[in-house]
């Protein structure tokens, strides 16, 4: 066992936690999908609402050397329309998440990804074409990211779902979901110091000496997107999901 900043971890926890850094970083700058593993493997060692509070400046830092990279690509038309509601959905998630248990966390998150891939999916295979850029979508898809990225650090699928539908190209979509996510995780963290309690300094520390496995998970995700066409990009994003989905059903 290591004793780092009051938390007793065996050296196999304190692996898991670095691997769940990497893949948070290679998941931010661009190949989508990946962090989903991480939420119920995180809630699984530390307990639903501990893990969200526990992996929130992870995706931070992580979120910061996506923003570094792509911010040039932002489309803030889109952002615009999702920020009031997504602010409006994490407060929503901050009360909810008081009377909800660790069962019913990994429940809503299975629920979530499930729905948010069998959209997808049915979206490319019947070639629909963009869902009309409406007020509404956006109020939905900004609600909903709200609450499961407050509940489960879970609205990747929801953001997915959202900009595969506007059919944002590859580094648009990388770009918008940076600064989307970043501007979001950082509004989320006085509800998990002051109202969940789930963040303190203890907690900081130590998510601060998984600072150099975010970095290399975030250089690998860069050189690996540009690897991946347009065309391929979005196949590649719901393929992601569909594994993700299936580590959570077994």
């Amino acid at each position: 066992m290591i004793e780092l900043f009051s938390y007793s971890l065996s050296y196999q926890t304190l692996s898991l936690l670095f691997l769940a850094a990497f893949m948070v970083g290679m998941a931010k700058t661009g190949v989508a999908g990946v962090a989903m593993l991480t939420v119920p493997l995180m809630a699984l060692i530390f307990g639903g609402k501990a893990s969200s509070g526990l992996m929130l400046p992870i995706l931070i830092m992580a979120d910061l050397f996506a923003v570094k990279y792509y911010h040039r690509h932002a489309n803030w038309g889109y952002l615009i329309k999702l920020f009031p509601s997504a602010a409006l959905g994490v407060i929503i998630a901050t009360f909810v998440g008081n009377e909800i248990d660790d069962r019913t966390f990994m429940l809503i998150m299975s629920v979530v990804i499930f729905i948010s891939l069998a959209i997808m999916i049915w979206m490319e295979t019947a070639n629909k074409e963009v869902i009309p850029d409406y007020w509404w979508f956006a109020i939905l898809m900004g609600t909903l990211g709200g609450i499961t990225t407050m509940i489960g650090n879970l609205a990747g699928t929801i953001m997915a779902l959202y900009l595969l539908s506007m059919r944002l190209p590859k580094n648009e979509f990388i770009g918008t979901a940076a600064w989307f996510f970043l501007v979001i995780n950082v509004f989320k963290v006085p509800f998990h110091v002051y109202s969940w309690e789930t963040i303190t300094l203890n907690s900081f520390l130590l998510n601060l000496t998984s600072l150099p496995f975010i970095a290399i998970g975030a250089f690998c995700g860069i050189v690996l997107v540009k690897r991946i066409s347009d065309k391929h990009y979005r196949w590649f994003v719901i393929a992601m999901t569909a594994l993700a989905a299936l580590y959570m059903l077994f």
